[in-house]
């Protein structure tokens, strides 16, 4: 049995995305990037704009599941609406594609990962490329945050059963 799990860090402006297929117990990497919008257009073009995109991410990738950041509450109150606007049209997609979805806090994902809650970017890109044994780091940052999403899924989901 093969499927692919979608990692998606909703971002204000950018929101990185990394697929996986998990074969059994063997785990490879598909793809990965980053979504951007144009930052001149409306808040709601950019949210349209992220909704088309994500439609054809989802159309093209096919993935079982999604995993995506959960919101934390930020100081900054302006980018944390943005984002949280963001993550809810990330959740409207999957749900239009019937895919499932698991959200994570950021210090799960990085426990999961590697292997401590406060690891920084550079902690967490050693360790995505070496489970997914990638010779050159995902590029942008963003794009190595959804494949840790995407791993962070499959180890709580063979943790809880």
């Amino acid at each position: 049995m093969s499927r692919v799990i979608l990692g998606l860090d909703p971002g204000n402006g950018r929101t990185g995305y990394g697929a996986v297929r998990q074969r059994g117990d063997e785990v490879e990497f598909v793809e990965c990037g980053c979504i951007s919008t144009n930052p001149k257009h409306s808040r709601e073009e950019r949210l349209l704009d992220l909704h088309r995109q994500l439609s054809a991410l989802f159309e093209r990738i096919r993935p079982q599941v999604a995993a995506v950041e959960e919101l934390f509450f930020s100081r900054n109150v302006t980018t944390a609406i943005t984002v949280g606007e963001a993550r809810g049209v990330i959740l409207l997609a999957a749900a239009q594609n019937r895919v499932a979805v698991s959200s994570y806090n950021p210090m799960s994902v990085k426990e999961a990962v590697a292997g401590a809650g406060k690891a920084g970017k550079p902690e967490m890109t050693q360790a995505v490329m070496y489970t997914l044994n990638l010779q050159e780091k995902p590029r942008p940052d963003d794009a190595a945050d959804g494949l840790a999403l995407a791993l962070c899924h499959l180890f709580w989901e063979s943790i809880e059963g």
